[in-house]
């Protein structure tokens, strides 16, 4: 069940709600339905109960509570995540989950409930629980997308004596290590957990204590509270910190950017398990047939992320055009930056599991791949070795295209014009010439760092699974490939 769908409860008791003081009379069953969002923020409550607690000990130690209302009110929170974990629902009066939180309270603790609000507003407060659901979510993301690029380095490490066509403009261009194309989309993945490390850091500023826009009135310690979350720092203003959703937009950039990055890897797996292509196929667990060809084996996973980044890219241009139009301090139109975060977060925690447990299925058709590799895919290697005689590349170009030319109006294959035709079209051309047309000899020549030589792969793979240490991603993306 999601939280979206999560059932409300008919027995509901007499109207709890933490405001309505100044109104003669109730809310328009319309305003209690569109204002309505525990359906979706039911989630943040053991973040909401936490912070609660930790507002109860700093009220506690500032002497605005007594030591055992502090206590009691702690202690009567805890009760609270007890029955929310039990399976407590909401019931048709909760308006969030803070509302739920404080009708729950009530029942636990009796009075002393009516005072843990001091001080505080839902402003704060929900961004406070917001935030740390955030951080929540970005290990959990970092965990998931370490364990797509684990895979990712497993099936290189069977690849590296493999040899398939690298494309540009999705033509044939030149030939790389199997390997080497495998992890071009590990390093990627890499840079999204290095970017959201960073988020994670700048979601890590406390706003609890900011009230609903100018700051609490009593003394309590913002400094007690940053420790007792484990925030790394304490917002340094109040306008700004109950209205500041910066931390959700860069969170959900990064899972965009992340769900771009698993769209491309799809896309090329898509292809590649065509029979157009041969290049791979797709293992049992992980694939559906067709309700009427029997033959069919579909990359469903694949094109479902492929989908899903459509998705999470809406959520961030969502939350972009709800940012844009806010004046400062908070408003409404930012309940639903829950709504974007979430289903962006929620998408990537199916998509990258998923994708990880299809990679590791894959069964790769090296000879296949190998085959594709043409004699003409190596005219650079060919111009490279009129360049080591002397000539310059341009003039260098000018040849072997040339002789690419005849051999597609001969219908042959570079490597299968006379030899005749190479010193015709250049002096410098010896009878070696068409050594230089092997896919193994121009990963050969290609062995710098970076390029897909096998020593050069090699050094790359190593740096992939020292990237993968348990360490932070964020440490910066200085690479030996050496």
């Amino acid at each position: 069940m999601t939280t979206t769908d999560r059932p409300v409860s008919s027995a509901s008791p007499a109207t709890h709600k933490l405001w309505g003081g100044r109104f003669a009379g109730g809310p328009s069953p319309l305003l209690d339905a569109i204002n309505r969002s525990i359906g979706t923020d039911f989630r943040l409550w053991p973040h909401d109960v936490r912070l609660s607690q930790a507002w109860a000990l700093a009220l506690g130690q500032a002497g605005v509570l007594t030591h055992d209302e502090s206590e009691a009110l702690q202690q009567g929170l805890g009760r609270v995540a007890q029955r929310i974990a039990d399976g407590a629902q909401p019931v048709a009066t909760d308006e969030d989950i803070h509302t739920m939180i404080d009708r729950l309270l009530h029942e636990e603790a009796g009075s002393v409930a009516s005072k843990l609000h001091t001080g505080r507003s839902r402003n704060d407060q929900v961004a406070t629980a917001s935030r740390l659901w955030t951080i929540d979510a970005c290990h959990r993301l970092d965990a998931a997308i370490r364990e797509l690029q684990e895979v990712l380095v497993m099936q290189a490490e069977t690849l590296t004596s493999a040899i398939l066509p690298a494309y540009t403009h999705l033509q044939r261009a030149q030939p790389v290590s199997g390997a080497h194309w495998l992890l071009a989309h590990f390093w990627p993945l890499d840079r999204d957990r290095t970017r959201l490390a960073n988020a994670e850091r700048g979601t890590a500023v406390l706003p609890l204590g900011s009230g609903a826009i100018a700051g609490s009135a009593f003394p309590v310690s913002r400094v007690l509270l940053k420790e007792s979350l484990g925030f790394a720092a304490i917002s340094p203003n109040s306008i700004d910190a109950t209205g500041d959703r910066d931390f959700v937009a860069e969170t959900l950039f990064v899972c965009a950017l992340t769900a771009a990055h698993c769209s491309r890897l799809a896309e090329d797996l898509i292809l590649y398990g065509t029979s157009e292509f041969g290049f791979v196929k797709f293992g049992d667990g992980f694939s559906t047939g067709s309700s009427m060809m029997p033959q069919k084996r579909n990359p469903d996973v694949f094109e479902l992320a492929r989908g899903s980044g459509a998705r999470v890219l809406g959520d961030l241009v969502s939350m972009l055009g709800t940012l844009k139009g806010l004046p400062s301090g908070y408003s409404k139109d930012l309940q639903d930056d829950k709504r974007a975060l979430f289903n962006a977060v929620d998408l990537l925690m199916l998509v990258l599991p998923a994708m990880a447990g299809a990679i590791a299925e894959l069964r790769f058709d090296t000879a296949r791949m190998r085959a594709a590799c043409s004699s003409a895919m190596m005219a650079t290697d060919l111009a490279d070795y009129l360049v080591k005689r002397g000539v310059t590349f341009r003039e260098a170009h000018g040849a072997v295209g040339s002789l690419v030319r005849q051999a597609e109006e001969a219908g042959i294959e570079l490597d299968a014009l006379p030899v005749d035709r190479f010193t015709a079209a250049h002096a410098m051309f010896g009878s070696d010439a068409r050594d230089a047309l092997g896919a193994d000899a121009s990963l050969a020549a290609r062995d710098i760092a970076g390029g897909t030589g096998p020593n050069a792969v090699a050094a790359q793979i190593a740096a992939a699974r020292a990237r993968l240490a348990p360490t932070d991603p964020a440490l910066g993306n200085e690479l030996d490939l050496r």
